[in-house]
């Protein structure tokens, strides 16, 4: 071309956990079935929404008012009635107007980013979820920034480490949680939110807090949501249904705007936000219809406390499963439907493998690895695939310098699920001491 086409940020725009599959599906065409481990879809694993559910959303497609436009910032009934649930929590306050629906998650991470300068960073941990730090990459032109979450301590963040990376660099201008976390499965106790919390009010700073997950936490994990102790913090919180219904395929997500006018330049980013939003037709009045009746249905605190204690139990399994294995550093998961396993420093190593006995298998992992820069978890996650056919997703594409693998805890069926998990078992073992 006459120009170059594309801005320096777009080569950080990259999502292995996605990009895998075209691996896998090679083998799936060599014939071997693949178990998906690689992205949190629970109706890919399985899950089903119940009947009483399907019901509101069927009876939904006979009213003709599902069929017209929706309002760009979203349902006004709808964001009336998620902003009443978050002011019954006792702390940040909003109206219908600090609510504005989006095509998914994704989609408001773009427009949040989308529109910050170059130079504006927003950091966020690692190891990060990849649409979050491929995004801010992508707008600053530059890797992400991150602070760390320690897997030594049960993946809490390194404080200390945020702290310092704040105070001098003073292009940092928001601090970005996610709580439940993703890909850990770490759940944030109060007073490390209030942390975040402190440090954003100390440097001026805003937050965005990712909490899809919200709902889905076991085992007796405590936690909050932002809009419990920001106080007078700006921030957005990031909320939806694909993972707690769950409905992935409705696209439907939202973001919650508090304390917006205590900060000018705060106020003109949601504007922005907002004023981008407005010059489309929200898409998903569907779902956004579904969301009172089926979250006030006297059904649904059952569901959500089932669906916990059926995670919960998972987790306890595959604690059993993994915890002494030697190669590993292992936390049991306590919220989401993830758990990241990092392997100790020197097991991982150029030249290890698996047993592959189908020689058109064996050429293709040798393709796949033919890459002396490549990362050694991602390695091992190509032979994992190869040589045992479970599809997992590497750290190291989660922005970070750790190697290991995230697995998700969504398969239904057991037989299925301890079957995934001993291939795997059997992988690390194998790899290892190879």
């Amino acid at each position: 071309m006459r120009q170059h086409l594309l801005r320096a940020g777009a080569d950080e725009l990259s999502y292995e956990i996605r990009g895998i599959v075209r691996k896998a599906e090679q083998l799936q065409l060599l014939g071997y079935d693949v178990l998906w481990e690689n992205i949190g879809d629970p109706i890919q694993k399985n899950a089903l929404l119940p009947g009483w559910m399907k019901e509101i959303i069927a009876g939904l497609l006979y009213e003709d008012e599902t069929y017209g436009y929706s309002h760009s910032k979203g349902l006004l009934d709808t964001r009336q009635f998620l902003a009443d649930k978050t002011n019954e929590l006792g702390g940040a306050q909003i109206a219908p107007e600090d609510i504005t629906f989006f095509n998914g998650l994704g989609d408001a991470i773009q427009k949040i980013y989308q529109y910050l300068l170059p130079t504006s960073r927003v950091i966020g941990p690692s190891p990060a979820y990849s649409t979050h730090s491929s995004a801010e990459a992508a707008h600053a032109n530059h890797h992400p920034l991150t602070y760390k979450l320690d897997p030594e301590n049960q993946w809490y963040p390194d404080m200390e480490d945020l702290y310092m990376k704040v105070k001098y660099n003073e292009n940092i201008v928001g601090i970005m949680v996610i709580n439940p976390d993703n890909p850990t499965g770490m759940v944030y106790p109060r007073h490390i939110l209030e942390r975040f919390v402190e440090l954003a009010k100390k440097f001026k700073l805003f937050l965005i807090f990712d909490e899809i997950y919200m709902n889905i936490v076991y085992n007796g994990a405590d936690t909050c949501t932002l809009a419990e102790v920001i106080g007078d913090v700006p921030g957005i919180s990031l909320k939806g249904i694909s993972k707690e219904f769950p409905w992935p395929g409705a696209r439907c997500g939202w973001a919650e705007y508090y304390n917006r006018t205590v900060d000018q330049d705060f106020e003109k980013l949601c504007l922005t936000i907002d004023n981008a939003k407005m010059i489309e037709v929200s898409s998903t009045k569907l779902p956004q219809r579904s969301i009172p009746l089926i979250m006030q249905n006297p059904k649904y605190g059952d569901f959500i406390t089932e669906t916990n204690e059926k995670i919960g139990r998972k987790s306890q399994y595959l604690n059993q499963v993994f915890k002494d294995i030697p190669h590993i550093n292992f936390n049991q998961t306590n919220g989401a439907f993830y758990n990241t396993i990092i392997f100790k420093e020197g097991v991982l190593k150029t030249g290890q493998q698996m047993r592959i006995e189908d020689d058109e298998v064996k050429h293709l992992v040798e393709e796949w690895t033919n890459d002396s820069k490549m990362p050694l978890d991602q390695r091992f996650v190509y032979y994992l695939l190869a040589a045992k056919q479970v599809c997992v997703v590497p750290i190291s594409s989660f922005s970070s310098n750790l190697l290991g693998f995230r697995i998700t805890l969504l398969e239904e069926d057991p037989e299925v699920q301890a079957e995934t998990f001993k291939r795997i078992k059997d992988g690390i073992m194998e790899y290892s001491e190879s």
